[in-house]
């Protein structure tokens, strides 16, 4: 597997190297195709918001672009390097990372327990321990508790700084507000600002667009598994939005 240096770049942007891009892609679920052509670039140190309904194959785009789901037609790149058929570990060795939907912590094990699992990629279990609680205090406060009796946002929280320990390029985020009140779901994107700053891009699967655009970088829309529109997030009209999530024209 190649590293970042190797990136392609956006075009008319040489300065800013594409990580992530998934270039034309098609996948199904045996004979029903449920992505039908779908490219998205994930530019270094961005955050990408990928919006649309339900059904609209987001989740299915994350998990093409983990590793997880075998692609019909189309590129996975990381880096500018074809890796279209590579599986999830390989990927995850690579540099990307995926927080999904439900956040995926181990209930019965504590905070540094849950922690701890990210060191298998050769990151010192003290600078793992470190980088966490440096980003998330009160993940610190709660070092000694099990991880399934915290709260949905300090779970949230804890998934987060579980895949950042393994130190990503690449952060994919699956529906990170939901369950979440809207305090804590500020509190969350403020961070994924200070990830993506930090040169980390970061990917966000969201079905509630105004929670993510105050942060984002760049917008996608999806419907019935295509994109419908793709640009500047601040460029997002609101009367698209609309129809995207309600089905008009």
């Amino acid at each position: 597997m190649s590293d970042v240096s190797t990136a392609a770049t956006l075009p008319g942007r040489p300065d800013v190297p594409v990580i992530l891009a998934l270039r034309d892609v098609r996948a199904a679920y045996g004979a029903i195709e449920v992505l039908h052509g779908v490219t998205i670039e994930v530019p270094t140190g961005s955050v990408v918001a990928l919006l649309g309904p339900n059904g609209a194959g987001k989740t299915t785009t994350i998990s093409v672009a983990s590793g997880l789901m075998p692609v019909t037609g189309g590129a996975l790149e990381i880096a500018g390097v074809d890796v279209t058929g590579v599986g999830a570990t390989d990927l995850a060795r690579a540099g990307v990372c995926t927080v999904p939907e439900g956040r995926g912590v181990f209930p019965n094990l504590t905070v540094t327990e849950n922690l701890l699992m990210a060191s298998y990629t050769g990151v010192s279990r003290t600078e793992i321990r470190d980088k966490a609680f440096d980003r998330f205090p009160r993940l610190a406060e709660r070092r000694n508790q099990l991880a399934g009796t915290m709260s949905g946002g300090e779970q949230q929280m804890l998934a987060m700084a579980r895949a950042l320990g393994t130190d990503p390029v690449v952060l994919m985020l699956d529906e990170l507000s939901m369950g979440l009140a809207p305090k804590i779901v500020s509190q969350l994107y403020e961070q994924v600002a200070a990830i993506a700053a930090d040169g980390v891009s970061v990917l966000v699967v969201e079905q509630f667009a105004r929670s993510v655009l105050g942060v984002a970088d760049i917008a996608v829309v999806m419907a019935h598994g295509t994109v419908q529109w793709s640009g500047p997030a601040g460029d997002l009209d609101d009367d698209l939005l609309a129809s995207t999530y309600l089905g008009g024209p």
